[in-house]
C-alpha cells in the first residue's frame, strides 16, 4: 500500500479556490465538497496527520481593502474573519464524510471554534482529527501564507503543501499565464525562491521555512488526486526544498 512521505503536514488552501469561479466569489459548495473528500481519503488511505489553513480572499482580502483607503489593520482584520467562514465551511463538508475536524481560531470566539492552542492541536493530529487553523496569526500585515509556515513549525509538521488554484502547477520562472516562454522548475531551494523574486509565498513566509528547514510543495489542488500525490511524494509541482539545489 503507498505510504504518506510524510507524518504530519500543513495544507496551505487560498480562500479563492473555494469560489464560485462563475462570478470569482463567495463559496462554490462543489469545490469544497471535493478539496473535502480528497483530504478524507488521503487522511485514511495514508494514515497521514493534516492541519489545513485557509485563505479568505474569495470573501474579503485585506490589502485589496488597505489600497481603497480603509485602515490597514482594520482590513486585515476583516480578511481574517473571512477565513473563518472558510474554515467553518471546510469543516462542515469534512464532518459531513464522517471525519472528525476541529476548528482553532487565533481570534477568540468560542461560539463557533476553539482557540488556537498548540499543545492542543497536536493532540487532535493524534487522534486522527484534522485540524483548521483559521483568523491568520492573530494580527495584522501577516498573510495566511506566514501562518502556515508558522503553524507547521509550532505543530511539529514536516513539511507544507501550497495547493494552488490558478491552473499554475508549480513554480515557473515567469507566469506561464502571461509568458508563453516561462518554464516550470520542479526543485530549488528557499534561497533561490527569495534570490530570484520568484512568486511561491510571500517573502516572510519563505524566509520563516527557510530558518526551519520546512520544505515547501506547491501544486494545482484543483486536479483531482494531487493532494495525494503530494503526499506520497511523486513527482509533481515544485518542491522548495532547505538545501541548495544541486
Amino acid at each position: 500500500m503507498t505510504t504518506s512521505r510524510y507524518h504530519r503536514v500543513v495544507l496551505k488552501l487560498s480562500g479563492e479556490a473555494f469560489a464560485d469561479q462563475t462570478i470569482g466569489f463567495g463559496i462554490d459548495a462543489v469545490v469544497v465538497q471535493r478539496i473535502a473528500e480528497e483530504v478524507t481519503k488521503a487522511r485514511a488511505d495514508l494514515g497521514v496527520e493534516i492541519a489545513i489553513v485557509v485563505g479568505g480572499g474569495n470573501i474579503f482580502r485585506g490589502l485589496t481593502g488597505a489600497t481603497r483607503g480603509m485602515d490597514r489593520a482594520r482590513a486585515d482584520y476583516m480578511g481574517m474573519l473571512a477565513t473563518v467562514i472558510n474554515a467553518l465551511a471546510l469543516q462542515d463538508a469534512l464532518e459531513s464524510l464522517g471525519q472528525p475536524t476541529r476548528v482553532q481560531t487565533a481570534i477568540t470566539m468560542a461560539q463557533v471554534a476553539e482557540p488556537y492552542i498548540p499543545l492542543r492541536a497536536v493532540r487532535h493530529l493524534e487522534k486522527g482529527r484534522l485540524v483548521i487553523f483559521a483568523a491568520g496569526t492573530g494580527n495584522p500585515y501577516f498573510t495566511t501564507d506566514t501562518t502556515a509556515a508558522l503553524r507547521a513549525a509550532e505543530v511539529g509538521a514536516e513539511a507544507v503543501l501550497k495547493g494552488t488554484h490558478s491552473g499554475v502547477d508549480g513554480v515557473y520562472t515567469a507566469d506561464p499565464r502571461t509568458d508563453p516562454s516561462a518554464v516550470k522548475i520542479e526543485k530549488l531551494s528557499h534561497f533561490d525562491v527569495l534570490a530570484r523574486g520568484l512568486q511561491v509565498m510571500d517573502s516572510t513566509a519563505i524566509t520563516f521555512c527557510m530558518d526551519n528547514s520546512l520544505p515547501i510543495i506547491v501544486f494545482d489542488v484543483t486536479q483531482p488526486g494531487n493532494i495525494t500525490m503530494a503526499l506520497t511524494g511523486e513527482r509533481i509541482g515544485t518542491l522548495v526544498h532547505p538545501k541548495e539545489t544541486q
